[in-house]
């Protein structure tokens, strides 16, 4: 079976990496991979507190995923020979005052819908649990199998896991389907999937990488919180590496406007949280997008006989890669189809 992968970011790599591993004849098509989101992400594995209202159709298949991580890391750093930074460390959900406690209460009520583990944690607790806590917060959640993992160490993985296996690459822009010569085309170009007729959007999004040096404390767990009504969310590497983020607006494609400002307002909520940050050194400040649906959940499934989408998946891209290659592979190949219906990329189409 010959099968094109139109897009090389970390969806659509690991897509080619499973099917060539199955005996198929894989060839992905990007001019530059890893160009989209797949490098911003700050790549937490949060089958916990990334559920959102108005998303629960979405919940048991970040729940698959999240538990499929463990293995697929294994396997990907065996195939690759590339650490992928994997880390079990918990996620700890806090507010800062105490109408941002309110608001992580609030959220509970989405967490119990996943029948996962989580605790709730007073301030005196959540300080005990992070110590660079400051005194101001006032409490949240502990979620122990909320993980995290380095996407840009992942993509790279990837690129050479799959390389490995015999996929060929073609460093072109594919504008006509019809023309690729294969029996099974996938579509995994995030926000590039627009331009063949799927209703995908850009989500921008900033993001800050701090430095650590040594001898200086960094995080031991995940940390999110709510600062004055606003999300934000602190995640560490070995490295020490320090990922903040995220801002989220629907600007298009715009890169520039008003990035000072969210770089500003980023470092001030994180630092409210965590004010060890304010010593870590800035090193770098990306802007990417996130693609996603009307309804934001992701677009997975065939839009015709010949073609699968695998795109859309907005927030949540680096944790699904696991759940979406299989199963989408799964679909290609021929095996069963074991996508959710709520994700069908024919979904927003008007009935006759």
């Amino acid at each position: 079976m010959r099968l094109a992968v139109i897009g090389a970011g970390s969806i659509g790599l690991a897509i080619a990496w499973r099917a060539a591993q199955r005996g198929a004849e894989t060839t992905v098509y990007d001019p530059e991979p890893g160009a989209g989101a797949s490098r911003v992400a700050a790549g937490m594995l949060a089958a916990v507190t990334e559920a959102q209202f108005g998303e629960e159709a979405l919940l048991p298949f970040m729940a698959a995923s999240a538990d499929a991580w463990p293995a697929f890391a294994a396997d990907l750093e065996r195939a690759s020979g590339i650490r992928v930074g994997y880390r079990d460390l918990p996620t700890l959900f806090v507010g800062l005052e105490d109408a941002d406690r309110a608001e992580v209460q609030r959220q509970i009520d989405i967490y119990r819908s996943t029948e996962r583990n989580y605790e709730t944690v007073n301030g005196r607790a959540s300080r005990k649990i992070e110590p660079l806590l400051s005194h101001r917060t006032r409490g949240g959640v502990l979620v122990p199998g909320d993980h995290a993992v380095d996407p840009r160490a992942v993509h790279t993985a990837l690129l050479t896991a799959a390389q490995r296996a015999g996929v060929a690459f073609q460093g072109e822009t594919v504008e006509d389907l019809e023309s690729l010569d294969a029996d099974r085309v996938v579509l995994a170009a995030g926000c590039g999937s627009s331009r063949f007729g799927l209703p995908i959007r850009p989500v921008r999004g900033a993001v800050l990488r701090l430095l650590a040096q040594a001898g200086q404390p960094v995080p031991r767990t995940t940390v999110r919180g709510y600062v004055q009504g606003h999300p934000v969310y602190i995640v560490t590497r070995e490295s020490g590496e320090v990922v903040i983020g995220a801002t989220s607006d629907e600007r298009g494609f715009d890169r520039l406007t008003g990035t000072a400002g969210a770089a500003h307002d980023l470092l001030r909520r994180a630092i409210s949280l965590v004010p060890e940050i304010a010593e870590y050194h800035l090193d770098e400040v990306t802007v990417g997008f996130r693609p996603a649906a009307p309804d934001n959940l992701p677009l997975i499934g065939r839009t015709d006989e010949r073609t699968i989408a695998a795109t859309g998946h907005y927030r949540h891209g680096i944790a699904l890669i696991p759940a979406t290659a299989e199963s989408v592979t799964a679909l290609a190949t021929g095996e069963d189809d074991t996508v959710p219906k709520a994700f069908d990329p024919l979904r927003f189409e008007e009935s006759p």
